[in-house]
C-alpha cells in the first residue's frame, strides 16, 4: 500500500489509483502487468526505504516514460527524503494532467506546505476536501494553510469541518464507547496508537486528555487538551473543555484569554459566551459578566437560569433592586427552581410574602415524583421556605424546612467528622512554639497579605468591608490559592513521600518556603485591581492553614472573626452554601467543627502569641469604634472615618452577608438564634464547652 493510505486520502486501492490515473492521461497508455508489479513493489519501500523506493520509480519511468503511478511513487520518495521542492515540481506537473485524483492532490497539498508555498498547498486541498469530506486530515492541513495566509474565518471553519469528519472516525468512535463503558485501559491503548500513526490529530488528543482527567491526572489532562487546541485552534470543544480544566486549577487569567478566543467562534453558541462570563466572575469582573447575560437576555428573555446568573452578578455589584428583579424573572419563568427562591430569600434584607410561601409549597409538590432527579432544587426551596416562615414568627415551621434542607442536602455530601478531627489534631500537634522556633526564618517577605479566617457567618464579611474602606487596602474574594498549595502538599503524604504531616513540613527549607510564599502573591495578584499596598483574602477556612502561612508569608497579617458559637454554628445551619463547607449540615457536626478550629486557634495562639488578631462579632456590634480602632493598629494602619462608613464603600461583594454590610451594624443578629433553641439540643450539647468559655 500507499504510506499512509488507511488513515489519509488514498483510500482507493493501489489498483484502483493506477487506473485513475492513467485513465486522466493523454493519450491513456496502459501499463503492461509487469509494470504495475514494479510501481507496487516500489510503493511499498516508501515508508522504510524510500531511496530505494526513488530509485525503482525511476528506473520504471526510463521503461514507460511520464507512467502517473511511478511519477507518484518518485515525488513521495522525494518528499520522505527531504526533498520537497524536488517534489512538488513532479507533483504539480502531474496535478496539470490529472487534477482530481486524491492521492495525488493529498501529496501535493503536503510537499507545497512543505516549501512554503501556501497558495499551491490551498488549491490542491480545496480540490480535494470535498471529494474526501469525511476524512479529516486534509482540513486539518487546509486550516492550517489558511492561517499562514491570514484567512482565520476560512481555517477556523475548516478545522471544524475536520472535527465534524473525526465524528465518524471508526478508531476514535470505539476509543470513546471504551471511556464511557469504563474501559480507560483499553482506550488509552487504542489512542496511544493512533498518536503514534498521527501525532498531529487533536480530536485523539483531546478525548485522551479527557480519559486522565477521569482518572484525576489533571497535569496530564491539560498538556493533551491543550496540544489540541494548539493543533486545530478552531476545535471549539476542545477549547471549551480547556477553559474548564484551567478553571479547575484556578489559571484565570489563561481560561479567560482561551473564552475571548472562543467567543470569536463562526458557530453562533451562546454557551461560549456564558462560558466567558463564567470566567469573568471567577475573576470578579461582575460588571462585564453581567452586560454578557443581559445582551442574551435581551435576544431571548426566557431563560430562567441567564436570569438567576444575571442576579448573582447584579447582587455582587451591589444592585439589589436589580437582583431582585432578576430572580422574580426566573422563578417566573420556572417557578420550581430552588435556587433561584434560595437566591432571593439569602438575600437576608427580602421578605418572602405568603404568596412567595403558596408558590414555593405548589412547587415541592410538583417536584414530589421526581425527587431523586431534582433533589438540588428540593433542598434550596426548603432553605427558602425556612428563611420565609423564620421571617414570618413561625419558628416551627421554619425549623422543619431547615432541618429537612439540611438532611437531604447532607445525604448528597461526603464528610468524615473523625477524619477531619484527625488533620486538625496533626497541624495542632506539628505548630508548636518549638516548632517554630526550630524552623526559623523563611518564607517570602511580603506584608501585602490579609487573612479573616473563621467559620463561615461569623461576621468575617463585616470585618472584610470595614477594611475594604481603608485607602490602603483592597477587598478582593474568598481566594483559594492558600488552600491549593497546602492541598498540593497534603498530596506528597497521600502519595507515600512522607509519613506524616509534620514530618511533610518540617522538610520545608527556607527556599522552599520562600517559594511558597511567592507563588501565593503571583497566584493572588490577578485578583488586585487597585495599587493599593495590601489586600485581603477572606477565604474562612484559612484557620486550619494559619501555621503554614506564618512560615511561608511571616509578614502576613491574620485576623481570626469569632462569633459566639450558638449564634455562628446555628446561623451557619441554616444557610445552603454554593459549594463547599460540607461541614454546615448537621448540627453535630458544625459543632464538632466549631471545637476543632477553637482548639486549633488555641494552640497558635500559644505557639506565636499575637500573631493572630482576634475580633469578636459580639463585641464589633457593642462598640464599633473602638474594636475598628485595635484593628487598624494591629494592622499598622492609621484610623480613617471610611471605615466607621463602612456601607457607604462600593465594591463587589460575593458572600451571603453581601446585603448587610451595606448598611449599618444592626444588633437583631446576635442572640437571634434563641428562637430556634427548642430544637438545637444537639447543637448546644456539641458546643457546651465553647458556651461556656466564649468569649474568652
Amino acid at each position: 500500500m500507499l504510506r499512509n493510505c488507511n488513515i489519509l486520502f488514498i483510500v482507493q486501492t493501489r489498483k484502483e489509483v493506477k487506473a485513475s490515473m492513467d485513465a486522466a492521461s493523454h493519450p491513456p497508455v496502459p501499463p503492461s502487468r509487469a509494470l504495475n508489479v514494479a510501481v507496487d513493489c516500489a510503493a511499498k519501500q516508501l515508508d522504510t526505504r524510500p531511496a530505494e523506493a526513488l530509485a525503482h520509480a525511476e528506473e520504471i519511468l526510463t521503461k514507460a516514460p511520464g507512467l502517473p503511478p511511478a511519477e507518484l511513487v518518485a515525488a513521495q520518495a522525494l518528499r520522505r527524503l527531504g526533498q520537497p521542492d524536488a517534489a512538488l515540481s513532479r507533483l504539480a506537473a502531474l496535478a496539470r494532467r490529472q487534477p482530481n485524483v486524491p492521492a495525488l492532490l493529498w501529496e501535493l497539498a503536503q510537499a507545497a506546505s512543505e516549501t512554503g508555498d501556501s497558495a499551491q498547498a490551498i488549491a490542491a486541498l480545496e480540490r480535494l476536501v470535498p471529494q474526501q469530506a469525511g476524512v479529516a486530515s486534509g482540513w486539518f492541513l487546509l486550516a492550517r494553510e489558511l492561517r499562514k495566509v491570514g484567512r482565520d474565518d476560512q481555517a477556523w471553519r475548516a478545522d471544524l469541518s475536520g472535527i465534524h469528519a473525526s465524528s465518524r472516525d471508526r478508531d476514535l468512535l470505539e476509543a470513546a464507547v471504551a471511556m464511557n463503558e469504563g474501559r480507560l485501559d483499553d482506550a488509552v491503548a487504542s489512542l496511544h496508537a493512533r498518536l503514534a500513526r498521527l501525532p498531529d490529530d487533536p480530536a485523539a488528543a483531546r478525548l485522551l486528555g479527557e480519559i486522565h482527567w477521569r482518572r484525576g491526572d489533571m497535569s496530564a489532562a491539560l498538556i493533551l487538551v491543550e496540544r489540541a487546541v494548539a493543533t486545530a485552534p478552531g476545535f471549539d470543544l476542545a477549547r471549551d473543555f480547556l477553559i474548564r480544566l484551567l478553571l479547575q486549577n484556578n489559571r484565570l487569567t489563561d481560561a479567560l484569554a482561551h473564552a475571548d478566543v472562543l467567543a470569536q467562534s463562526p458557530l453562533d453558541n451562546p454557551g461560549y459566551a456564558l462560558l466567558r462570563a463564567s470566567v469573568l466572575v471567577r475573576l470578579g469582573d461582575q460588571a462585564q459578566a453581567a452586560a454578557i447575560y443581559e445582551g442574551l437576555l435581551a435576544q431571548k428573555p426566557d431563560q430562567p437560569q441567564l436570569w438567576q446568573n444575571l442576579g448573582h452578578a447584579l447582587k455582587t455589584l451591589g444592585r439589589q433592586a436589580d437582583a431582585i428583579h432578576a430572580y422574580r424573572q426566573a422563578v417566573r419563568y420556572l417557578p420550581t427552581m430552588g435556587e433561584a427562591w434560595w437566591s432571593l430569600a439569602n438575600l437576608k434584607t427580602v421578605k418572602l410574602d405568603a404568596a412567595d410561601i403558596a408558590v414555593m409549597e405548589q412547587a415541592l409538590s410538583m417536584l414530589a415524583p421526581e425527587a431523586a432527579a431534582r433533589s438540588e432544587d428540593i433542598f434550596h426551596l426548603h432553605f427558602s421556605l425556612g428563611k420565609a416562615l423564620e421571617d414570618a414568627r413561625d419558628y416551627a415551621a421554619s425549623f422543619g424546612h431547615y432541618d429537612r434542607g439540611n438532611r437531604l442536602r447532607r445525604s448528597l455530601l461526603s464528610y468524615d467528622a473523625d477524619e477531619f478531627a484527625a488533620e486538625v489534631k496533626a497541624t495542632e500537634a506539628c505548630f508548636t512554639a518549638a516548632f517554630l522556633t526550630r524552623m526559623g526564618k523563611g518564607g517570602a517577605a511580603a506584608p501585602d497579605p490579609v487573612f479573616v479566617v473563621g467559620l463561615p457567618r461569623s461576621g468575617s464579611t463585616l470585618v472584610e468591608q470595614i477594611l475594604s474602606s481603608h485607602s490602603q487596602v483592597e477587598g478582593t474574594m474568598e481566594l483559594p490559592e492558600m488552600m491549593i498549595i497546602a492541598s498540593r502538599l497534603q498530596s506528597r503524604i497521600d502519595e507515600g513521600e512522607f509519613p506524616d504531616f509534620s514530618t511533610m513540613i518540617a522538610s520545608l527549607t527556607p527556599a522552599d518556603r520562600q517559594r511558597l510564599g511567592e507563588e501565593y502573591i503571583d497566584r493572588t495578584r490577578v485578583h488586585r485591581q487597585s495599587d493599593k499596598p495590601r489586600f485581603i483574602d477572606k477565604m474562612p477556612n484559612n484557620w486550619q492553614h494559619v501555621g503554614l502561612i506564618r512560615l511561608i508569608l511571616p509578614n502576613a497579617k491574620i485576623i481570626d472573626a469569632r462569633r459566639h458559637p450558638m449564634g455562628c454554628c446555628f446561623s451557619g445551619w441554616k444557610q445552603h452554601f454554593a459549594r463547599g463547607q460540607a461541614f454546615t449540615y448537621d448540627l453535630s457536626e458544625i459543632g464538632r467543627y466549631y471545637r476543632d478550629y477553637v482548639a486549633l486557634m488555641s494552640a497558635f495562639d500559644a505557639a506565636a502569641p499575637g500573631h493572630v488578631h482576634r475580633v469578636h462579632y459580639e463585641h464589633m456590634v457593642a462598640d464599633t469604634p473602638g474594636e475598628v480602632a485595635r484593628l487598624l493598629d494591629y494592622l499598622g494602619l492609621p484610623f480613617e472615618e471610611a471605615c466607621l462608613a463602612f456601607w457607604r464603600t462600593e465594591r463587589a461583594v460575593r458572600t451571603a452577608s453581601s446585603e448587610q454590610v451595606r448598611q449599618p451594624i444592626f444588633t437583631d443578629g446576635v442572640d437571634h438564634w434563641r428562637h430556634f433553641a427548642p430544637w438545637l439540643g444537639p447543637l448546644e450539647e456539641a458546643l457546651r464547652p465553647e458556651i461556656a468559655a466564649y468569649p474568652a
